[in-house]
């Protein structure tokens, strides 16, 4: 059959403007580049030599995405924040654990490729990379024509890090009467877009660059407010006491979250009203007439992590982060008890908005 020759990038697939994307990024991504890299950009896969923190050193691997905060990003055409959200939400998965992280991974993929939008992205997670000092290894940049609406792309992270076997922090050595710790979250974090997007955008009739009532700034900047990473309190709380177990509130809130690092015949009583919750939930949770149970399921409520200590240790873990400049506090204790379900005091009279 003859007739007119047809290209990859007459079918959606530009491959040109992708290795141009990749070469102009080279420099970025060797930016994060730590001792254990071995080569350079461009390779099959990523070589990377750790120095083993001791003589039973354990990996650590978790993967994730930012989910639909993407939404977000593209509503305002802001994109240099969520790499640092995904990188950030990654490294606090594996620190949980004990682990010090090592390497990144990251996956960008969308119907069409817009060369600003990629690097944007790709800049935000060596960005991420860079403050929590990890390399960012390898990844995969994808055209995929007719997977993804026009001006919608998804993101993914993948890392790996290690901690030394006698180190791992997994929940087994939590006891009743132990002190349940909670760390400031910056806003959502990555968790409760969906949500909070038809509270606001959706049955709200706002729009992202809306102010947004009792919250400083416009709807776009409070839903874009960043993930933090908990690695440099974490560090800093296991150099004065005594970890137990630790949780990532992410999706699923307290009751999806803290069970996870919490033995057999124990349970944790969450004491609700003991910390500061941000005006962003508030508004959500009163605009979208939220129940107190959806919120803390959904939400994390203005608490990203929490750590488990002995009631002697908790006020050194408190200062610990408030050193590195997080805010803190004692927000429940270990009780025994069957069951997963977490148990909330003063669960009759809190509101959240």
């Amino acid at each position: 059959m003859s007739g007119k020759p047809t290209t990859y990038r007459e079918a959606g697939v530009d491959i040109d403007l992708k290795e141009g994307i990749l070469d102009r990024l080279k420099q970025t991504i060797r930016s994060t580049f730590t001792p254990g890299v071995v080569g350079d950009v461009g390779g099959f896969g990523g070589l990377f030599e750790p120095e083993l923190v001791g003589p039973r050193p354990v990996l650590v691997a978790s993967t994730d995405g930012v989910g639909t905060k993407l939404k977000v990003a593209c509503r305002t055409g802001r994109h240099d924040t969520v790499g640092a959200d995904l990188v950030n939400h990654c490294v606090n998965d594996i620190l949980v654990q004990g682990a010090e992280p090592l390497f990144f991974l990251d996956y960008f993929a969308a119907g069409r490729l817009e060369a600003p939008v990629v690097e944007a992205v790709v800049t935000g997670v060596a960005r991420g990379c860079r403050e929590n000092g990890l390399a960012l290894l390898g990844g995969e940049t994808a055209e995929l024509p007719g997977i993804y609406r026009p001006g919608e792309y998804d993101l993914a992270g993948f890392i790996v890090g290690q901690v030394e076997r006698d180190r791992l922090v997994d929940g087994s050595t939590v006891r009743e009467g132990d002190a349940l710790v909670g760390v400031g979250s910056a806003g959502l974090h990555t968790n409760g877009y969906s949500l909070a997007q038809k509270i606001l955008l959706e049955d709200g009739k706002l729009s992202v660059d809306d102010p947004l009532e009792e919250v400083d700034g416009t709807v776009g900047d409070a839903l874009l407010l960043p993930h933090l990473s908990y690695l440099r309190g974490v560090r800093a709380a296991r150099r004065r006491a005594q970890v137990r177990g630790m949780a990532h509130i992410t999706g699923g809130g307290f009751p999806g979250n803290l069970p996870r690092q919490i033995p057999r015949g124990l349970r944790a009583r969450v004491d609700l009203g003991s910390w500061e919750i941000p005006a962003l939930f508030r508004v959500l949770c009163r605009r979208g007439a939220v129940p107190v149970d959806e919120a803390l399921r959904v939400f994390n409520l203005g608490i990203g992590l929490v750590v488990i200590v002995p009631p002697a240790d908790a006020p050194a873990a408190r200062e610990a982060f408030e050193g590195e400049g997080y805010t803190a506090w004692v927000i429940g204790e270990i009780v025994a008890g069957e069951g997963e379900e977490v148990l909330y005091r003063g669960r009759e009279t809190f509101r959240v908005g």
